[in-house]
């Protein structure tokens, strides 16, 4: 049997990336080399910033730039593409345009993750950039399945931002806090979304992790899934070292 190949379209940023590529290697189960999955990894870190690109309006500078990436997939035979960002899903149905490669579609997949796990009617926070917020894709689809979907006050929005851009930064990040906001939310919320690659790199306490989806780690077990491999632990939120 043809062995599937995954292609993943990184870079955005480029610690979420190997973070992704580390988490599909640990789920997977495999007892030798030959029984993990063959990736196709483009780090392209100089794709331009996608919340720029929405709240600026300027889509065409963001599609131009991966127009290329979905070639090189195409010519190494890719069975199945992941995107681990979240804000790059604001595109994703142009995207999908641009090639015959089924993209999965992290949004989707985690919001139908949470209908499983948590049942209709569920009120879920988001927590995700500017540019994931201000383009609703997460609350539309949460209504689709009859999901409420709330999002941070402003105050708050400012503090995910701060948090996500010092990530990139390689600044030093207030994990006490942060799991303060999603506490927080939790008030108002029956589970969180961490809707940011961002956001799936920073430890989360013991006590809130059964609330909180890491949409990440959704893609991580769908691109294992479609790849034809068995998950070593079916987990929303993982450990982190």
């Amino acid at each position: 049997m043809k062995q599937k190949k995954l292609g993943v379209l990184g870079g955005m940023g480029p610690v979420a990336t190997s973070l992704f590529f580390e988490r599909v290697i640990d789920n997977t189960v495999a007892n030798k080399d030959q029984e993990h999955i063959d990736m196709v990894i483009l780090n392209h870190a100089t794709i331009p910033d996608r919340t720029r690109a929405i709240l600026e309006n300027d889509k065409e500078l963001f599609l131009e730039a991966v127009k290329n990436d979905f070639a090189i997939f195409q010519a190494a035979d890719i069975d199945h593409i992941a995107i681990p960002c979240n804000t790059s899903h604001y595109f994703y149905h142009e995207m999908q345009a641009m090639t015959s490669i089924p993209i999965i579609n992290m949004i989707e997949e985690t919001v139908k993750r949470i209908q499983q796990q948590f049942g209709q009617h569920t009120t879920v926070g988001i927590l995700a950039t500017d540019g994931t917020i201000n383009t609703g894709i997460y609350q539309q689809e949460c209504h689709k399945f009859n999901m409420k979907a709330l999002t941070p006050n402003r105050h708050v929005q400012e503090q995910v931002m701060r948090t996500i851009y010092d990530f990139k930064a390689d600044k030093p990040i207030d994990t006490e806090a942060f799991n303060g906001i999603i506490r927080s939310m939790l008030e108002e919320c029956d589970c969180v979304i961490l809707g940011c690659t961002e956001l799936s790199c920073i430890h989360i306490v013991d006590e809130l992790k059964p609330y909180c989806v890491d949409a990440m780690q959704v893609l991580v077990n769908e691109a294992i899934i479609r790849s034809g491999k068995r998950l070593k632990h079916d987990v929303l939120v993982p450990n982190l070292e």
